[in-house]
C-alpha cells in the first residue's frame, strides 16, 4: 500500500457504535407486536419492509421508524392504535438521540495517519444524522472530506474519487462491511481493509471469503496501522 494518498473509513460501525442500537430498538418493536406474532416472525417481517423500502427512504433510522410503522399496520392489518405508532416514533427517536461511542483507538488512528494522508468520511444513511454523529463524535477536524452517500455502489466510488481528484490505485476504504466498503471498491482497482464488528445487519452480510490482491483484514482498527507505517 505504498502508493496510498487518500484514506476512507466508513463511520457507523467503523468509527463509532450504531448496530446496536438498531437491535436494542428492534427488539422493543418486536415486543410490542409479540400479541400479533411472535417475536422472530415481527423482526422478519420488519426487515422485509426496510428492504422494500431502501429504494424510498434510503438508510438510517428515519427509513427505519416509517418501516416500523408499516410493519405494525401490516402485521395489525390496519388495526393499532395510534398509542403503538407512537411508541415507534419513540423508538426511533431514542436512538437519533443516542450518545456517539467511539470505537476502541479509533482518535490513536486517525492522529497516527492525519499527517501524511488525506482523511475522508465516505458513509451511507441519512444526511442530517450522520452530520449530527459526526459533530457529536469531536472527530470532524480529523478529516478533509466528508461524503454521505444513499449507496456504495462502484458508480458511487468513482464519483466520489473523481471529486477527490485521486486514481483508484491511491485510495483506501476501510470498514466493517464487505458488501458496501470492500467488494465495490475492490472492482474499480481501489484498496480495501476490512475491519469487522461484532454486530452486521443482514442485508451487508457476504458469506464468501474475499481473496483479491488489494484487500487485508484486520481485527481491530489500530491494525491497519501495520499495513501502512
Amino acid at each position: 500500500m505504498n502508493n496510498i494518498k487518500v484514506i476512507a473509513f466508513d463511520a457507523d460501525d467503523t468509527l463509532w457504535v450504531n448496530e446496536p442500537y438498531f437491535r436494542e430498538a428492534e427488539d422493543k418493536f418486536c415486543a410490542l407486536l409479540e400479541d400479533y406474532l411472535p417475536m422472530h416472525s415481527v423482526a422478519a417481517e420488519l426487515f422485509k419492509i426496510e428492504i422494500r423500502n431502501l429504494p424510498l427512504y434510503g438508510y438510517g433510522i428515519k427509513g427505519f421508524m416509517l418501516s416500523m410503522i408499516e410493519t405494525i399496520l401490516e402485521v395489525t392489518e390496519g388495526t393499532a392504535s395510534l398509542t403503538m405508532i407512537a411508541k415507534a416514533i419513540e423508538f426511533g427517536k431514542e436512538q437519533l438521540n443516542k450518545p456517539i461511542e467511539l470505537l476502541d483507538g479509533v482518535e490513536t488512528v486517525l492522529s497516527a495517519l492525519k499527517e501524511d494522508y488525506r482523511l475522508v468520511v465516505a458513509t451511507k444513511g441519512d444526511l442530517l444524522d450522520q452530520e449530527r454523529k459526526l459533530q457529536k463524535s469531536g472527530l470532524e477536524n480529523y478529516f478533509h472530506h466528508i461524503e454521505i452517500m444513499s449507496e456504495k455502489h462502484e458508480k458511487d466510488y468513482l464519483k466520489l474519487l473523481k471529486h477527490l481528484d485521486c486514481k483508484p490505485e491511491n485510495f483506501l476504504m476501510i470498514g466493517n462491511s464487505l458488501k458496501s466498503d470492500v467488494l465495490p471498491v475492490l472492482a474499480i482497482g481501489a484498496h480495501a481493509i476490512h475491519v469487522p464488528f461484532h454486530t452486521t445487519w443482514a442485508h451487508e452480510v457476504v458469506e464468501h471469503n474475499v481473496e483479491h490482491d488489494n484487500f487485508k483484514s484486520a481485527e481491530t482498527i489500530t491494525e491497519i496501522l501495520t499495513f501502512l507505517k
